[in-house]
């Protein structure tokens, strides 16, 4: 009878503990989740790594819309190296990983600032250095096409930009990393394929924005009424496929039931 009660509470054990959904699973073995960063992080301005990262924020997203814009007939081809610069440079993706708490409000702010700011500067360089072709080619400006309806546009806005931000937070996963560590993997490039199969899918409905700071740059420096036409949809989308990504990759993915330890 005791041998019986004791393979009976065996067997009992062999079945994990359930978890409350939307948190983080742990274990011995599991990756230790780092604690949220916080709203609020008044110290940061201080340190000289936030604004040097600001810093970054701005080349990089300078010398993207410099890239893109003055050289539009391999614009499907040079986005991916958006995220083989270095940063953020999308204010969407900085939006997804403030709310899954991986940065401080103060230092998201920053970043889409100083975003905004390179590709303002990225673009009207192109409009200083060659007048004519950029008129020519609208300024690199998005616009939902003729032929599709707004909802059309928004919602291509808002599928792109979810596929990019979930790849993001997929291809940096410290926890992923910790797990298949023998895997190696260089975060750039999933990213970077991601983007160039959104941009095969968006491209002709509305020239694939999924990136605010960029659609605001080009359409401030060209600044025509059809370029501020259908802007809101190239921050509206974006933001709302940033936040759905963001909430998948934390309620879903992230709540793996907890791995229980065997009770002797």
């Amino acid at each position: 009878m005791e041998g019986k009660e004791e393979d009976v509470r065996v067997g009992a054990n062999k079945f994990p503990e359930r978890q409350p959904i939307g948190t983080s699973a742990q274990s011995d073995k599991d990756y230790k989740e780092p604690p949220p960063a916080p709203l609020f992080e008044p110290g940061e301005l201080s340190s000289w790594s936030f604004w040097r990262a600001g810093i970054a924020e701005f080349i990089a997203t300078f010398l993207f819309l410099y890239i893109t814009v003055i050289f539009p007939p391999f614009f499907d081809y040079l986005q991916p190296t958006e995220y083989l610069l270095c940063g953020h440079i999308n204010p969407a993706v900085t939006f997804g990983l403030f709310l899954a708490r991986k940065l401080s409000l103060t230092r998201a702010v920053f970043y889409m600032i100083m975003q905004c700011l390179g590709a303002v500067c990225g673009a009207g360089v192109v409009k200083g250095f060659q007048p004519t072709p950029y008129q020519t080619l609208g300024g690199g400006a998005n616009t939902v096409a003729p032929g599709y309806s707004k909802g059309s546009g928004l919602g291509a806005e808002i599928i792109g930009t979810f596929v990019l931000v979930y790849t993001v937070f997929s291809a940096t996963d410290a926890k992923r990393s910790a797990r298949d560590s023998h895997v190696p993997i260089l975060a750039p490039l999933p990213i970077g394929f991601a983007v160039f199969l959104v941009h095969l899918a968006t491209i002709p409905i509305t020239g694939t924005g999924i990136n605010p700071a960029r659609s605001l740059g080009a359409a401030i420096i060209y600044n025509k009424d059809h370029s501020w036409d259908d802007h809101w949809i190239f921050w509206v989308g974006p933001f709302i496929g940033a936040a759905l990504a963001a909430l998948y990759h934390t309620i879903v993915i992230r709540a793996i039931p907890f791995k229980s330890k065997s009770k002797s």
